[in-house]
């Protein structure tokens, strides 16, 4: 956990200028939408990061509601906390372990690209499920490979990517896109498991898939 803290507080800086490319807002606004917020909810973001998504959830739950943001390391919070959009009395930030989340009762959780890098994804997933009531939504955005035939260069760009952006994998000869999707894949089937009245979409060419649901 230490090595996952300090590897993502070198890379906070880049993280957020990457985490706030305008066309990407698009992706964080359709995860959003599969909450089905409402005004004075409280929703909770596993591994939030820079707090990129906060706006969008914020717009969501209204002035009377609450956005939570639990990332396991300083660097992103303090980031977060230098955005306007991002703070305010309905804002809050907690430093903690996103597969023990100190939350119960919450109305829906959010987590995008942290699945995989999870070493036990659907643990990580059965703890979201727990701590959301009965009723409320959780949803995972994830990148992927595509499947398009026109897509091989991209999927190769894509194993650069995963090797850049999780802890140790750089100096590994081994394929680590393939180690992230399975990954990706048990949380999306735990999700599965855990909820009713799901939804699945991909987008961004295929790169990104979206999986909700309702916990009953």
């Amino acid at each position: 956990m230490t090595g996952t803290r300090d590897f993502y507080g070198r890379w906070a800086a880049l993280y957020d200028q990457l985490a706030s490319v305008p066309f990407v807002e698009s992706w964080r606004d359709r995860a959003a939408d599969a909450l089905n917020l409402s005004a004075g909810q409280t929703v909770v973001e596993m591994g939030c990061g820079t707090g990129a998504n906060v706006p969008a959830l914020r717009e969501r739950v209204g002035s009377g509601g609450r956005v939570v943001g639990l990332d396991l390391t300083r660097e992103m919070v303090a980031r977060a906390q230098t955005h306007p959009d991002r703070t305010g009395d309905e804002v809050h930030y907690l430093l903690g372990d996103a597969t023990r989340p100190p939350v119960d009762g919450v109305d829906a959780v959010l987590a995008t690209f942290v699945a995989g890098i999870f070493p036990d994804p659907a643990a990580a997933v059965d703890a979201w499920c727990d701590c959301v009531r009965p009723g409320g939504r959780v949803a995972l955005l994830n990148f992927q490979r595509s499947p398009n035939a026109l897509a091989t260069p991209l999927n190769v760009a894509f194993e650069g990517f995963v090797r850049l952006s999780t802890p140790g994998a750089r100096l590994s000869r081994q394929s680590h896109a393939s180690a992230f999707e399975q990954r990706v894949a048990a949380a999306r089937e735990r999700l599965t498991e855990r909820t009713v009245d799901r939804r699945y979409e991909t987008f961004a060419g295929g790169y990104l898939g979206l999986v909700a649901g309702r916990v009953a």
